[in-house]
């Protein structure tokens, strides 16, 4: 009887539970939040994002706007160009935007190479995770010099998080090198280099160092005449010790300047590592390996990165940087860590880009301007893998961007295959192109998205060559609907 009187009373406990659960609920039901979890999207687990993004962000969704992306105009008939040099690209339906014509000063210095061997050509190549360990541009800069001529990996820094996945340049640093990156920090102690970074040799006690070694590839196989680029800083003590070999070189800093160089050496080495002796306060920015002839890529990849840092860039040091670099083209690649903020009104990020953009042709003037767009990305929705929501919504901000501010335009969505590319590419192609992320290229995707952003740019290249053979002496001034200088969309009718 004990055992069923316990019996019955842990069911009327149960029951009595039971109901004041109920009555709870529906008492507290109007006071709970209809949702425990919020609906807006986070970044991917799988990409990091910089400072400057998150203001933009949360200034945006602090903005009281229903503004709408005002495609409209853009969309009505098609874009015509104005004249260059007696050259126009035919006029271009907005979808289907290029900007090649914005390209002619870059594809003139190409033909100049090409035909006369006159000149180099210098690209900087400004990127996110995508171009992580030198992954696409290292592809590209060796398709463009087979076919261009040149030697040299170009500018590398003093530290990097994807040094030990980088093959193009075997690269290893000391532990005590103070980093500032426009990623994370707004007021540098000095003013940032063109690689967004500046480092700092300040301890006192042990010499930060750092050395490099050449890579494997055809045209990266030696250290071309490695320039040591620093700032300007009131420290004169400064020493680089530079040990190639079993010689040792002690070399004077003498950083008077705003932008300094100071060659290694007059001939291509092997490898070498560079010792940094009383250079606390003096700002050092990187190496340059270059032969300086042909074509020369710098990769400026940052993880998390959105571009939008971008802005920060000291204009007299660009200047600088520019007047010993003389870079042609300036390659945009963002998007990874634009996606997943909630929204799918990128309205912020096309005005903020199109700043950028004007921010850089004042930074280095005379130079074009290629804008790539986001790759494709997939997300789980309702138990499979498909485009992200996202994707086509920034895609469209980033032409509008481009179309905004006189850039060309590379859609590497649609050159992958478009919607569902990216799941293809992880799950069907063989060897597979993607990582399971679904959102980052492997070693053979980023093969292939290099080939297709060259066959892009050979594409504009070859019709500008082809127009060059016809065109007027005299620039035609009265085409129609010219792009205007203005940041308006009136060059589309």
């Amino acid at each position: 009887m004990i055992v069923v009187g316990n019996k019955i009373s842990y069911f009327f406990q149960t029951l009595a539970v039971i109901f004041i659960s109920a009555f709870c609920f529906l008492f507290l039901k109007e006071v709970l939040p209809k949702r425990i979890f919020s609906e807006s999207q986070s970044a991917s687990k799988n990409v990091v994002v910089d400072s400057v993004l998150l203001e933009a962000v949360a200034l945006d969704e602090k903005m009281d706007s229903t503004a709408q992306i005002a495609l409209d105009t853009f969309k009505r008939k098609k874009i015509v160009f104005e004249q260059i040099e007696g050259i126009a690209f035919p006029p271009e339906e907005y979808e289907q935007y290029k900007g090649f014509q914005f390209l002619i000063p870059f594809f003139e210095k190409l033909y100049l190479l090409e035909t006369e061997q006159k000149g180099d050509i210098r690209i900087a190549y400004f990127g996110d995770s995508m171009t992580d360990g030198d992954l696409i541009v290292q592809d590209f800069r060796s398709a463009m010099q087979s076919k261009y001529g040149g030697k040299g990996v170009g500018f590398v820094s003093i530290t990097s998080e994807s040094a030990g996945s980088r093959s193009s340049i075997s690269h290893h640093y000391s532990g005590n090198w103070k980093t500032q990156s426009y990623l994370n920090v707004k007021r540098p102690l000095k003013p940032f280099g063109v690689n967004g970074h500046v480092f700092f040799a300040n301890d006192t006690l042990s010499n930060p160092w750092v050395n490099y070694k050449a890579g494997q590839g055809v045209h990266t196989s030696q250290l071309n005449n490695p320039t040591l680029f620093y700032g300007n800083s009131d420290n004169q003590e400064g020493e680089l010790i530079v040990k190639t070999g079993k010689d040792t070189i002690v070399k004077k800093l003498s950083p008077e300047k705003l932008l300094n160089t100071l060659a290694i050496s007059n001939t291509a080495l092997k490898s070498f590592k560079a010792s940094f002796h009383k250079a606390d306060s003096i700002p050092i920015y990187g190496f340059n390996f270059d032969d300086g002839k042909g074509v020369h890529v710098d990769n400026f990849s940052n993880r998390g990165n959105s571009g939008l840092p971008i802005s920060t860039f000291n204009v007299k040091l660009m200047n600088e940087f520019q007047e010993r670099f003389d870079y042609d083209l300036i390659i945009l690649h963002y998007g990874t860590n634009v996606l997943n903020y909630g929204s799918y009104n990128y309205d912020w990020y096309e005005r903020s880009m199109t700043r950028v953009v004007n921010h850089l042709k004042a930074c280095f003037p005379g130079v074009t301007v290629l804008v790539i767009s986001t790759a494709d990305k997939a997300t789980k929705y309702d138990l499979e893998m498909k485009t992200d929501s996202a994707v086509i919504p920034l895609t469209m901000a980033q032409r509008k961007y481009a179309v905004q501010s006189k850039a060309g335009y590379f859609n590497l969505f649609e050159a992958m295959g478009g919607d569902g590319s990216m799941t293809k590419w992880v799950e069907e192609e063989v060897p597979a192109l993607a990582a399971k992320d679904y959102t980052h290229f492997n070693y053979k995707g980023a093969q292939k998205v290099a080939g297709l952003l060259y066959q892009q740019i050979q594409t504009g290249y070859t019709q500008y060559k082809e127009m060059r053979k016809n065109r007027k002496t005299v620039p035609n001034q009265a085409a129609v609907d010219s792009v205007s200088s203005k940041t308006t969309p009136s060059n589309v009718q």
